[in-house]
Parts: structure tokens; C-alpha cells; sequence
């Protein structure tokens, strides 16, 4: 079995419909992963130990997703090395544009990488941290290169009413 390379967190279970779009797409690519619920707010010593504990865990990347207060994934940006990748996940009241904005308005020092709100946020994420494995590794980037002729075929063979 691979090691884990990439973690998945969310900050509750709700954001699991989101959050299931950047699983999928790690799957799709045979990507070792972890998916788990680590509340900044409800659990803050997990997400802390967490975060402390990615590099040492061999985590290359994490993806974190987070809705309304969105403090996730600069909490976890705070505390380790290793790339975090955040999503915002839309809420009931603001669509999103909340999590967007705590996500993006780190400050110096903190990086959070930050993609779009929801689902095509999340699959982003996902493929943003292939192409991070993919760097180093040739089979890897051979799958990516694969994936993205697809895309371009699909986007081509589509036709207009």
C-alpha cells in the first residue's frame, strides 16, 4: 500500500458533497489519500496535531474545504509546510463568497492556494496536487497528459444546437 500523499479535510460532514469531487478525482489517478472531518472550530487540537503532523506523515499535499467562517485552511497553512489547497465551500447565507474571501485574504507568510467555490473548486484542487506528484514522478505526469488530451477531445467533439 502507497503511503498517503494527499489529505482531504473539511470542516464538517455537510461538506462532504463538495469535498467528494476532489476524492474522485485523486481515485481516478490511483492517488494514496486520507479523507476526514477536522473542524478548525469544534476540534481545534486535532486540526493543530493535524497540521504538525502532515510533513512527518509523508503528506505532499493537503486539500482543505471549508464553508462559512473558512478558517481551515489558513489555520492549517499556519502550522505546517506542506502545500494546502483551499476550497470554499458554499454556505446557505452567502453562496460561498464568505469562504472565498477568508480563504484568499491570508496574510504574508501564510500561503493558502485557493480555488474556485464548490464542486469545480474542489475537483481543481484535486488536479492541482496531481500535477504537484506528477513533478516528480513520470508516470504520474503521463496520466495527467492523458487526462487533459481527453479534455481537449471531449471539448472539441462537442457540438451546438
Amino acid at each position: 500500500m502507497n503511503p498517503i500523499q494527499v489529505g482531504v479535510v473539511m470542516g464538517s460532514s455537510s461538506d462532504w458533497d463538495t469535498m467528494q469531487h476532489a476524492v474522485q478525482i485523486l481515485k481516478d489517478f490511483d492517488i494514496a489519500h486520507e479523507a476526514r472531518v477536522v473542524s478548525a472550530h469544534r476540534m481545534p487540537d486535532d486540526m493543530f496535531a493535524y497540521a504538525e503532523a502532515a510533513a512527518g506523515r509523508g503528506l505532499q499535499a493537503i486539500i482543505a474545504g471549508a464553508g462559512g467562517a473558512a478558517h481551515l485552511p489558513g489555520m492549517l497553512a499556519a502550522k505546517t509546510v506542506v502545500p494546502v489547497l483551499g476550497v470554499p465551500v458554499a454556505s446557505k447565507h452567502l453562496s460561498g463568497v464568505d469562504s472565498l474571501h477568508s480563504i484568499v485574504q491570508m496574510p504574508k507568510g501564510v500561503p493558502v492556494a485557493t480555488f474556485a467555490i464548490g464542486q469545480a473548486g474542489a475537483a481543481n484542487a484535486a488536479l492541482f496536487a496531481v500535477a504537484l506528484l506528477a513533478s516528480h514522478d513520470a508516470a504520474l505526469r503521463e496520466k495527467l497528459v492523458a487526462y487533459r488530451a481527453e479534455q481537449t477531445a471531449a471539448a472539441r467533439a462537442m457540438t451546438l444546437p
